[in-house]
């Protein structure tokens, strides 16, 4: 049945974004005073990710070809580093909400091998690719994923560096978020070329452009718990005005991005007027929102600036009722694609195939 199964063949690469989603709706929630709903997330995200984890393994082993296929693919293949960063959001939250120590290290360091395995392999058969696509057709906000998969691990780093793991992961966290901010800068020159010099169709403003901010917002996090720690190392003490200031300088422009993809949204939706059905790709807007808010906070603690805190409390709002939209779409999606393949069906996949 399994291997029958369209639903499974045609599983987009990025779903999990639903728990990056979720466990930084979580995280969020917990900071801003919400113990008792975080907690419940964090049991609902466990869930997911060990479903995600089985549905993967399944398309692995009885959906192989196109399993491989999606890895070298420039629409695609980014969608891989939502399975890293899912991993850290919810080793991060394991640490944050639940007290799971153990638990927590585990999906840290699951965090950091997946991180190399699927950086290296990814990016390396994109650029020995014999038939590359143009950049129009080949990026996308998507792309910027890999930076949110690097912040991760950053932000496991930091965890076990100050939970006991001892120092050395501190140093790895601050190259790992040094690393992220230059990835970001390679990227999204790429991505605004591409908005500004070519075509835009609705079809290509799809959900994960909204990493553009989202990318930069965990960036700022990462950065605010780097300038928390810096007594904890040395190297991390001298460098603190440098983390203050490039951490003011990814929530700044995190910040200039949220009104012009509102804008693109306005376009895509109203103007254009593309339909709005569910996606699993939009589980890659949730997360931006619920991001920029715990960012926002940690950098106001940080870095002293309580003014903005009201702006961190608005968009844990703003995220919870776009992730409660989203979670109502996708159960209707999946209840409806159970009902299909029961009755013999099968032909609408659980995901869009295009990025």
């Amino acid at each position: 049945m399994l291997r029958r199964c369209t639903h499974l063949r045609m599983l987009h690469p990025a779903y999990f974004a639903l728990v990056m989603a979720t466990g930084i709706f979580s995280i969020t929630s917990f900071l801003h005073g919400y113990p008792s709903l975080a907690k419940v997330l964090l049991g609902l995200n466990l869930v997911q990710y060990v479903v995600l984890v089985a549905l993967y393994t399944a398309r692995f082993v009885f959906h192989r070809r196109e399993f491989l296929d999606d890895l070298g693919n420039h629409q695609r293949g980014s969608g891989f580093f939502t399975v890293v960063a899912g991993s850290g959001v919810l080793g991060a939250q394991c640490f944050v909400v639940g007290g799971l120590h153990t638990l927590g290290v585990t999906l840290s360091v699951t965090t950091m091998v997946l991180w190399f395995c699927i950086n290296y392999t990814v990016f390396s058969l994109m650029i020995v690719k014999a038939d590359p696509p143009p950049i129009e057709k080949g990026i996308n906000g998507g792309w910027l994923v890999s930076i949110v998969a690097t912040q991760s691990a950053a932000l496991v780093c930091f965890f076990m560096g100050t939970r006991g793991g001892g120092p050395h992961y501190l140093l790895a966290g601050l190259a790992a978020w040094c690393l992220g901010v230059m990835l970001y800068l390679w990227i999204i020159s790429f991505i605004i070329y591409r908005y500004l010099f070519y075509v835009m169709d609705p079809n290509d403003l799809s959900p994960p452009y909204w990493i553009n901010m989202g990318a930069v917002a965990i960036s700022t996090l990462v950065g605010s718990n780097l300038v928390a720690a810096s007594s904890m190392h040395p190297f991390l003490g001298e460098v603190r005005p440098f983390l203050k200031g490039m951490t003011f300088v990814m929530w700044s422009t995190a910040t200039w991005w949220i009104p012009m993809l509102v804008i693109l949204g306005f376009w895509r939706h109203v103007v254009r007027r593309f339909p709005m059905r569910y996606d699993p790709l939009y589980w890659g807007m949730v997360f931006p929102l619920c991001m920029y808010s715990a960012a926002t906070f940690r950098m106001a603690q940080e870095l002293q600036l309580p003014e903005v805190l009201p702006v961190a409390k608005g968009f844990l709002y703003i995220g919870g009722f776009v992730w409660s939209i989203i979670f109502v779409g996708m159960l209707k999606r999946i209840a409806g694609n159970i009902a299909e393949v029961a009755g013999g069906g099968g032909q609408a996949p659980l995901g869009n195939s295009a990025t």
